[in-house]
């Protein structure tokens, strides 16, 4: 926990930008439209239709006030070497190394990431990726310490509240909501400190007597 704590606690450097990152997903649904008679406006009935499942890779850098946020049709750990590899090549090709902060989920285990990246990848450009990653994992049962969390939640409440239709409808919606969120710098003031953590959460520290 402190080590995440401590990543928090770092002054901002663009060459090497804490990044958190995490998963969600959201059910497509069609509703059913009762055709409008005249003078009378359209109804949706409550009958619907369960369409597919979207997956959401969604990349918070706090100090930035900057979100990347993309849209999947499956969430296998290949979909996640292929987001990793946009993060590096694309979003922070400018970067010595992404100081990326994960919690515990299978897919981001070394293990399972070094895999991932290598099925999806040949061997150079799997080597290249992880060279410039720095990973850092929440604890166990304590992903609430992920700030991506957070930024989920609020895309969730904002943009996700809503029953959408369709892929494309779905992918509209978030670019909106990112580009707006990027361009007004929204953030998190993160103030949860290790010394707060050894106050606050004593009970979870070992006893030495």
């Amino acid at each position: 926990m402190e080590d995440v704590l401590d990543v928090y606690q770092r002054p901002y450097d663009p060459l090497r930008p804490v990044v958190c990152l995490d998963e969600t997903n959201r059910q497509l649904i069609e509703k059913k439209i009762v055709s409008a008679r005249p003078g009378h406006p359209e109804l949706k009935d409550y009958e619907y239709r369960r369409c597919c499942v979207v997956d959401l890779f969604v990349a918070f850098e706090p100090l930035a006030c900057k979100r990347v946020v993309k849209l999947t049709n499956t969430r296998t750990a290949v979909d996640f070497a292929h987001f990793l590899r946009e993060l590096v090549d694309v979003h922070y090709s400018h970067c010595e190394k992404i100081v990326l902060v994960m919690d515990n989920l299978n897919i981001h285990s070394i293990a399972s990431l070094y895999a991932s990246l290598y099925k999806a990848f040949d061997p150079a450009t799997a080597r290249r990726i992880v060279q410039h990653l720095e990973i850092h994992y929440t604890p166990i049962h304590a992903s609430w310490l992920n700030m991506a969390e957070i930024e989920i939640g609020i895309l969730s409440r904002q943009c996700l509240s809503q029953s959408l239709s369709s892929f494309e409808l779905m992918a509209r919606q978030v670019n909106a909501w990112t580009l707006h969120r990027n361009a007004a710098c929204s953030t998190v003031h993160w103030r949860f400190s290790s010394s707060d953590a050894r106050c606050k959460l004593r009970k979870l520290y070992p006893v030495i007597l």
